[in-house]
């Protein structure tokens, strides 16, 4: 069953980077993509995929994390019982409160150590989401796993994830399936699923001789994401919400411009105050 599992998590990670490219790319990939997700469809048994596309009807998140004993999309705790099972997997465990199907990443590299924010911490915009500490003004990266690395390592010494190194490999993985790099924007948005214990966080660094991405797009900002399982579906509406507030030739000038980390953040905090709630 571990490798029904794991298949069923590169479908949903692939119906993911599906719904990516409805929102920021061109439409060329739509086909490959789809054939992509019907072929892991097909190693799927029956009895497994009759389950999959019960609960795709009601969400492209069919799979959710367990982590520390609850599963990370509704926050039920799992019985412990049941929990075992889940790291087991020796078969199918659904969460008794969201039906997703549960996995486990108790033992799994890379983790979001953030501390959850004070009852009167209240936060808006891209502040929920990022910090000054996370911004780079001036990455000497000349490669994208370079300039994923730096933005990694900014976001492990600000004690925001436990692990750079398994950050910037996810990252990379990720874009082995497809460029995140939007065409004509010369913006980058690497990013790793599954980063669960803590919130959305995003980090942002600026190259201004530009980074050869993919052979087809120079990119000048990067903004790397760590994500939880449980807000997947959040972040596509994030990701189109940070590309429009780019579109604009000013602000993305502006952020070019800024020659710190409190510069690029007020920039950011200004470009995206109309998008980003």
């Amino acid at each position: 069953m571990k490798t029904q599992i794991n298949i069923l998590r590169q479908l949903q990670e692939l119906v993911l980077i599906r719904e990516e490219h409805h929102k920021t790319g061109d439409g060329s990939q739509l086909d490959a993509l789809n054939d992509q997700i019907d072929d892991l469809k097909g190693k799927l048994s029956p009895q497994v995929a009759g389950i999959y596309e019960r609960l795709y009807k009601r969400s492209l998140i069919v799979m959710s994390a367990m982590t520390d004993g609850n599963c990370a999309v509704c926050g039920m705790q799992v019985p412990i019982a049941q929990a075992q099972q889940v790291r087991l997997a020796q078969h199918l465990v659904t969460c008794s409160s969201c039906g997703r199907i549960l996995f486990s990443t108790d033992a799994e590299g890379v983790r979001n150590i953030t501390e959850k924010p004070d009852r009167d911490d209240v936060r808006t915009g891209v502040s929920r989401f990022s910090a000054e500490c996370l911004m780079c003004p001036d990455m000497k990266a000349a490669t994208p796993q370079d300039a994923i690395a730096e933005l990694a390592g900014l976001m492990q010494s600000g004690r925001f994830v436990s692990n750079a190194e398994a950050l910037t490999a996810a990252a990379m993985g990720r874009e082995a399936i497809l460029t995140t790099a939007m065409e004509g924007s010369r913006i980058a948005f690497p990013h790793v699923r599954g980063v669960e214990g803590g919130g959305l966080t995003f980090s942002v660094g600026v190259s201004r001789e530009g980074i050869d991405w993919d052979g087809e797009n120079k990119v000048n900002i990067v903004i790397l994401s760590a994500i939880p399982v449980a807000v997947s579906a959040f972040y596509l509406r994030l990701l189109a919400d940070l590309a429009h507030s780019f579109r604009k030739g000013d602000a993305f000038d502006a952020m070019l411009a800024a020659d710190s980390p409190a510069a690029m953040w007020k920039t950011l905090v200004k470009a995206t105050r109309a998008f980003v709630k």
